[in-house]
């Protein structure tokens, strides 16, 4: 692995824990929408067989914990290429994947790049087709990343998550309900978190002093309660289609997690 990359591996497997067991929300009023579990990484489920089904059980839990480590070096690996704004090649991320692993290669890359794009927010694409090159942008065409010297990981995948949120919810969303819908990722406001600092400084300051969001009191409220919403660089960079794309991609859980339905207008 290429130095730096174990650092940035540390504080992805810091962020890439298992998210709480969502408690169902009370009745929607629409077609509940599931919330993307930022961190998720996927666990494997338990069985009580015995003999044989025992064993073939352990060796399939080996190779998911061994495909879910190659996964995290992939990530680190291609995020240490986003940030000295380099392109990558197949040849190079292979040399990254432990060759007793290397035929399982297309799986990793597949989840490596799902991780990035929903963990911080980065896109693995192709440069032309039948060319093993690829270049690390941000995702759905935003064009900030809230990294800094001492912010390394970036940030525009809770970004993107909160622009889907508010699409779900038709255009805008009471504060709380947003915070509600976050902890499902382990987002919670006050709380500091490994990649995106005190969210709520980052969501409710940041992003409105970068445009992506508007955070206003609702009419009509007293005491005072916020919403929140789209703002013009948010308009100007990406649309509620690419969004809620997006949001579809990355909310089909696998069995055995559970998924907050949102709650329409």
């Amino acid at each position: 692995m290429p130095p730096g990359a174990r650092s940035v591996q540390g504080q992805l497997e810091e962020a890439l824990q298992e998210p709480r067991e969502a408690q169902d929300a009370e009745g929607p009023q629409h077609p509940p929408q599931a919330v993307p579990a930022i961190p998720g990484s996927q666990s494997h489920a338990q069985s009580s067989s015995s003999g044989g089904d025992e064993a073939a059980g352990d060796a399939g839990a080996s190779l998911q914990d061994a495909l879910r480590n190659n996964k995290n070096q992939l990530m680190a690996f291609l995020l240490l290429k986003y940030r000295s704004q380099e392109p990558t090649t197949r040849a190079e991320m292979l040399e990254v994947v432990a060759r007793d692993h290397q035929r399982h290669f297309p799986v990793i890359f597949i989840q490596a790049s799902k991780g990035l794009q929903l963990v911080c927010g980065i896109d693995v694409k192709k440069v032309e087709a039948g060319n093993h090159t690829y270049v690390l942008v941000p995702t759905l065409g935003l064009t900030w990343d809230g990294v800094n010297e001492e912010q390394s990981l970036p940030k525009t995948g809770l970004l993107a998550v909160v622009l889907g949120i508010i699409v779900l919810w038709r255009g805008r969303i009471p504060e709380g309900e947003m915070w509600h819908l976050l902890s499902v990722a382990k987002v919670y406001p006050g709380r500091e978190h490994f990649i995106y600092g005190e969210p709520r400084e980052l969501i409710t300051r940041v992003l409105v002093q970068e445009r992506y969001l508007k955070y206003q009191q609702m009419p009509n409220s007293n005491p005072a309660h916020f919403e929140l919403l789209w703002g013009p660089r948010a308009h100007a960079e990406t649309n509620p289609r690419q969004v809620k794309q997006f949001m579809r991609r990355h909310t089909t859980r696998p069995a055995g997690h559970q998924s907050v339905p949102i709650r329409g207008r």
